[in-house]
């Protein structure tokens, strides 16, 4: 049989052939639908990085969005701050109201439910239990009994007191009214006169161990060779200090009354007093070292005229230096004037002490000690923060409202502060109060801590809440280091409080002329201040010192006119008027 299955190489080239092409057709089909691929995935990762890019862009202006929001909060803290400063009490004193200048504040505006609830025509207000006040009493305030009275009789005429059918009258009582007269400071020169004595028969010649001429020694004033007494000058610097007006207030004051003063000299005498009590600057610093708590503030002064006048020239201000301290109940607050803020100025106050610092959290007061402690390992030196700081500083971020966080942050403190106050009353020995402030006080903080930790992540540190937390946190240990110390309060306002009348006096008379003139400035403000601080007339210690000083020769001289240690003596005028006539 013939097979029919077998091809010949003809057909089978040509079957070859046609396979070849159709293969090639289906190689340039693929190929064209590769390239249709191609363009399609380069369309596509284009489309994707269009997107990409639009991301980014929505990206950044999202963050734009969230840094222009934070920007726009923070102006608005800024101008709540100003405003409220400006037209608001300056008290820290948190009352929970809300500010008036609040915006856009939500938690102003009740919610529905509230509404609901609410009766129609009243707010949605509901009952609250408030603390109680004592109402002031209107009208004038009585005098004081202390305070030096003249009594003047109004009594009606000898006629008046016989009636009308002949009887005398008899006193049956009497009505009095008490109102205040003032002098006005009197002031007039003193003339000294010396008599001189001789022998009109010998000349001095009978009695040789004795001078020929012979008269009273001149009396010691403070200032000699200088037409101020010692009243006129404890006038001038308490006038200063004291009351915070400036030498050229002074002057126009006593050209008023005829009487030439100037500036210069009034300038001339502080310094004069600086250099001659000098010795009492040291024995107070002294003093103040020997307790185991100090206290220290700074403020800046403007001086015109420096001693390194080329070192010195781009220098805008320079500081004032605080430090009180001392035994616990014989306390002394002591000024000192340095060129800046440098923490080698706080050598001087902690060099010889050893015990609990307590300040505010500028870097330079850790700078120091930790020198101190490694220099001085004996005297070790306890930094201990102030509250009211922060205190501060969360009341600050709270002034307009938007941080309503804030206002946890206060009542944490407030509660702090009651708590402390509570256990002050109870009047505890020094190691139970301790253990007390540990028991009652140290959960507020923790609790207080773990909430600050918990809040700082969500809150942008730009802000002044976030400012406020961030403060608190790097502050915290210095905090918690007061709970050991039974001598110290839960803030510095003692400092505060003490630097506060040279702020007041530095807005009157604005400057310093020179570096000395800024030295003996502290020195009178540290005489005046520690006359305040044992209750005593300003005026009279200074008298009393101007007094007194004359007769100083050694340490334990000057120790008796500290104020805690002088005597403070009555004032006898003496002499008689002179007849012009």
């Amino acid at each position: 049989m013939e097979n029919t299955g077998e091809i010949t190489l003809e057909e089978a080239l040509r079957m070859l052939a046609a396979a070849k092409l159709q293969i090639e057709e289906q190689q340039q089909l693929l190929k064209s639908k590769e390239d249709v691929i191609l363009e399609k995935e380069l369309k596509i990762d284009t489309q994707i990085a269009i997107i990409n890019q639009k991301n980014i862009e929505l990206e950044t202006e999202k963050q734009e969005k969230e840094k222009l929001r934070i920007e726009n909060l923070r102006l608005q803290e800024e101008l709540s701050t100003h405003l409220a400063y400006r037209f608001c009490s300056h008290s820290e004193r948190y009352d929970n109201h809300p500010s008036l200048f609040d915006f856009e504040d939500e938690t102003l505006i009740p919610s529905e439910t509230e509404l609901e609830a609410s009766v129609v025509g009243e707010g949605p207000y509901t009952e609250e239990k408030v603390r109680a006040y004592i109402r002031r009493k209107c009208g004038r305030k009585a005098i004081d009994d202390s305070t030096p009275t003249k009594q003047v009789y109004h009594d009606i005429s000898e006629e008046e007191k016989i009636c009308a059918c002949g009887c005398m009258l008899k006193k049956v009582g009497e009505n009095s009214t008490k109102r205040l007269r003032i002098i006005p400071a009197k002031m007039y020169a003193i003339e000294d006169i010396y008599p001189k004595y001789a022998c009109p028969n010998c000349e001095g010649s009978g009695d040789e161990d004795k001078p020929v001429f012979r008269q009273q020694p001149a009396v010691k004033y403070f200032i000699p060779k200088s037409i101020a007494t010692n009243e006129l000058l404890a006038y001038v610097m308490t006038n200063k200090f004291c009351e915070h007006m400036p030498f050229y207030r002074q002057e126009k004051s006593f050209e008023r009354r005829c009487i030439t003063v100037t500036r210069a000299d009034m300038s001339n005498w502080q310094e004069q007093i600086y250099k001659r009590l000098k010795p009492l600057d040291k024995l107070i610093m002294n003093h103040i070292k020997t307790g185991t708590t100090m206290n220290m503030d700074e403020t800046t002064v403007r001086v015109l005229k420096y001693k390194n006048q080329s070192e010195n020239e781009k220098r805008q201000k320079s500081y004032i230096w605080l430090g009180i301290g001392g035994p616990k109940d014989n306390k002394a607050v002591i000024y000192r004037y340095y060129q800046s803020r440098n923490a080698k100025y706080i050598k001087p106050f902690i060099n010889g002490f050893k015990g609990w610092l307590q300040t505010d959290e500028y870097p330079g007061y850790e700078t120091a000690l930790k020198e101190h402690n490694l220099l001085f390992p004996d005297d070790k030196i306890i930094h201990v923060a102030c509250l009211a700081h922060v205190r501060r500083k969360f009341y600050d971020s709270s002034i307009n409202g938007t941080s309503p966080g804030a206002g946890k942050a206060l009542k944490y403190i407030q509660q702090i502060y009651k708590k402390e106050e509570d256990i002050l009353n109870l009047n505890l020995s020094p190691e139970e109060l301790v253990l007390k402030r540990k028991e009652i006080i140290k959960p507020i903080f923790d609790d207080f801590h773990e909430w600050l930790i918990e809040m700082q992540p969500k809150i942008p540190p730009s802000l002044k809440f976030g400012r406020a937390i961030s403060y608190a946190l790097s502050s915290w240990q210095h905090l918690l280091n007061y709970l050991d110390c039974p001598d110290l309060f839960v803030d510095n306002s003692i400092a505060e409080r003490s630097i506060k009348p040279f702020v007041i006096g530095r807005k009157n008379w604005l400057f310093s002329g020179s570096e000395t003139g800024a030295e003996s400035s502290c020195f009178i403000f540290t005489l005046i201040e520690n006359a305040k601080l044992y209750k005593l007339d300003p005026y009279e210690y200074l008298r009393c010192i101007f007094d007194q000083a004359p007769y100083c020769q050694t340490e334990k001289d000057f120790e008796k006119l500290l104020p805690w240690n002088i005597k403070i003596t009555e004032f006898h005028e003496e002499g008689t008027w002179k007849n012009d006539t």
